[in-house]
């Protein structure tokens, strides 16, 4: 008996972060996308199979090693490459993040084969999933247009170190750890911290990276896992502690207080009997590169 097409499987949100537009997941099998244009860039990943598409008027391929990126207002079409379809993940970025300037550059050079590219937009997919790391998003999401407009522009960007320049002077660095601290509950947003340190969001996170062994975002997650050990050990719930150690929820506390100490926060408190060295302490070991 035939069959009609392949029904596709779709998922889309936006997420709170800022430049971000929308964050798009797909399996697509027989559908095809007629020629259109957006009025964003986008970034794309292709996680099975590959995707044939026109750009400009010149052919093109989107294959798994590689990272695609797409300009705005510049029509492209799309369709599956090999029988059993592809799945992308797809992330829509404001052109306020990347610079009208460096179209022409996308336009001749789409397919990025960069590997620690292609592997940071992966752990953003993975960040932009999970409600309460958006600090987390913003770090990781300035280092990845960090290296796009490297790509674009065939050359290091303008007031960016050159390989095996020194290291920068510590100054902003201490001035953003400083600000983390002061504002470990409630948080800030990267481009609110670069406002007030008057800093480029991307210099401010590769900055504090340099000095401190560990990106922004891992530094004041370590602080806020620090201070619900505090809590917990203090005699307070995890579902309090979790709101007033400015976790998203209890379960954003749990996700991160097992990767920090490999045990739940319940756990950790009742087994502790208020002596922190039942557990090791894997707060302060810094976590891979972003």
């Amino acid at each position: 008996m035939a069959t009609g097409p392949a029904d596709p499987h779709v998922s889309a949100w936006r997420p709170g972060v800022a430049g971000v537009a929308e964050v798009f997941h797909a399996h697509f099998v027989d559908h095809a996308y007629p020629p259109h244009t957006h009025d964003v860039w986008t970034l794309l990943l292709v996680d099975d199979g590959a995707v044939r598409y026109d750009l400009d008027r010149h052919h093109h391929g989107a294959l798994r090693t590689a990272v695609t990126l797409l300009p705005p207002h510049v029509p492209h079409d799309g369709r599956a490459a090999t029988p059993h379809g592809f799945r992308k993940r797809v992330l829509y970025l404001d052109t306020s993040v990347l610079g009208a300037e460096l179209v022409g550059h996308a336009v001749d050079r789409p397919s990025l084969p960069d590997p620690p590219l292609r592997h940071r937009i992966d752990q953003l997919h993975g960040v932009l999933a999970r409600p309460g790391d958006e600090f987390e998003a913003d770090s990781r999401l300035a280092l990845i247009l960090d290296r796009l407009g490297r790509h674009l522009r065939r050359a290091a960007p303008s007031g960016s170190a050159p390989p095996g320049a020194a290291p920068p002077a510590p100054g902003l660095a201490v001035r953003l750890r400083e600000l983390l601290d002061a504002r470990t509950v409630e948080g800030v947003t990267l481009d609110e911290a670069a406002a007030l340190l008057h800093a480029h969001p991307t210099h401010l996170v590769r900055t504090f990276t340099r000095v401190h062994g560990l990106p922004p975002h891992a530094y004041l997650t370590g602080r806020r896992i620090e201070l619900a050990r505090r809590l917990l050990l203090a005699g307070q719930r995890p579902a309090e502690v979790a709101a007033a150690a400015g976790f998203f929820d209890q379960s954003h506390l749990n996700r991160h207080f097992r990767r920090h100490l490999g045990v739940s926060p319940a756990r950790y408190s009742g087994r502790g009997g208020g002596r922190e060295r039942h557990f090791p302490d894997a707060a302060r070991q810094p976590p891979g590169r972003p």
